[in-house]
């Protein structure tokens, strides 16, 4: 685990218990607070251990500046997008870090510093791969192990709280809203596709999940162990990253179709082509806690009024203000609507026996599932990729002839 995913790791974890804490929390923020201590100590690496350090003091400074904004007390809206800036800043380190190593082995060279682990979960084939290899053989995969820890991460959260991890974790859908809101200062008019192009378009990312899925978990358990000793598996990432380094006309032409889509329409990337889009919104169907209207306190259903401001609020257009609860696949638990709600004992994020999830708890319980887990697997040994710069460097230079 390098340093920028250490520092990352427990700034999330140490500023969820300081949420836990000053919300009353208090038990809540002594299981996790007592969990990252053993976990770190448990896993006697040193940076992991600095970054521990680093993070207490660096959010114990932020509530003694900055008290109000330490506590997360903004509305959703904006406590959303701050969140969403800062995963993306995280990531952008990573990246940069991830590219000038893998130019380094590119060149001959075996860095000084580790490769991020984490960008492993860009390799969402070979992790479903690594799972099915858990599940079907016991064979846990040493080559990228962070690419398995990462989708079942993102599984959890899907099965908890929708789709949060697209609306308020993955940088893609950020950069999404970016591309639409430039074009919006040109052609400011919204585009949305009518409704008998709108859901055959939606299918598109539900045919790729299902020909992902076909190739990961179709794969004979037989032949599980021999791909995940195999030389493909080993620089996988390298090959992927290899399409946009040096990119052909297919993936030329798949890129600009995908930046005019989203350019055309807010979260295009999200609702039509992310096959991780389609997974979690598959699993959000049975999430614990969902968007749910409470009609006695609406002012929608006030005779006199027809309110429908979280209707309006909603960038994937779901149809909220006539709804009890809101099922759709779409929904990414972004909370604006809830932001944009008048009454707000009217709209929350709660389960069905009533519990219920404010901006700042939401974003607090993701925190604590997206970096909690991955912090157990380093700890327990299930994280850090096993091949050698030496074995990534001799690959490289033969990767042309390397196949699947």
């Amino acid at each position: 685990m390098t340093f920028i995913e250490s520092m990352t790791l427990m700034l999330a974890l140490i500023y969820s218990v300081s949420l836990l804490y000053t919300s009353g929390k208090k038990l809540g923020a002594a299981a996790v607070t007592i969990t990252v201590i053993c976990a770190t100590l448990a896993s006697l690496y040193w940076p992991l251990l600095l970054a521990l350090v680093l993070a207490v003091v660096i959010i114990t400074g932020f509530h003694k500046i900055r008290p109000e904004t330490a506590q997360a007390n903004q509305r959703p809206n904006i406590l959303h997008v701050v969140c969403q800036h800062a995963m993306a800043l995280s990531f952008f380190f990573v990246t940069i870090q991830y590219v000038i190593h893998t130019a380094l082995l590119t060149a001959q060279i075996s860095p000084s510093f580790l490769r991020p682990d984490v960008t492993d979960a860009f390799l969402p084939i070979a992790a479903a791969i690594e799972i099915k290899a858990i599940v079907s053989l016991g064979f846990w995969d040493q080559t990228h192990p962070a690419g398995a820890v990462m989708l079942f991460t993102v599984l959890i959260t899907g099965i908890i709280c929708k789709r949060a991890f697209c609306g308020w974790i993955c940088p893609l859908g950020l950069a999404g809203e970016y591309i639409y809101n430039w074009r919006l200062k040109f052609i400011k008019k919204s585009y949305l596709a009518p409704i008998w192009l709108d859901w055959p378009l939606r299918m598109i990312k539900y045919l790729l999940l299902a020909f992902f899925t076909f190739i990961s978990l179709g794969m004979h358990p037989a032949n599980i162990p021999y791909y995940l000793n195999g030389n493909y598996h080993k620089i996988a990432d390298v090959k992927t990253a290899w399409l946009f380094v040096a990119p052909g006309t297919i993936t030329l032409v798949v890129l600009g179709i995908m930046l005019f889509m989203a350019a055309w329409r807010k979260r295009a990337f999200c609702r039509y082509f992310c096959p991780y889009g389609a997974l979690l919104g598959l699993v959000s169907f049975v999430s614990l806690f969902k968007i749910r209207r409470e009609k006695n306190h609406c002012l929608n259903e006030r005779g006199d009024m027809n309110c429908d401001k979280c209707t309006r609020a909603c960038p994937s257009n779901i149809i909220i203000h006539t709804a009890t609860q809101i099922r759709t696949d779409e929904c990414q638990a972004c909370m604006r609507c809830v932001s944009a709600c008048p009454k707000k004992e009217a709209l929350g994020f709660k389960t069905r026996n009533g519990w219920h999830l404010s901006s700042k708890q939401l974003m607090t319980v993701i925190f604590i599932i997206m970096f909690g887990i991955p912090l157990l697997a380093f700890a327990s040994g299930f994280w850090h990729s096993q091949t050698s710069n030496e074995i990534r460097i001799q690959l490289i230079q033969m990767m042309g002839y390397i196949s699947y």
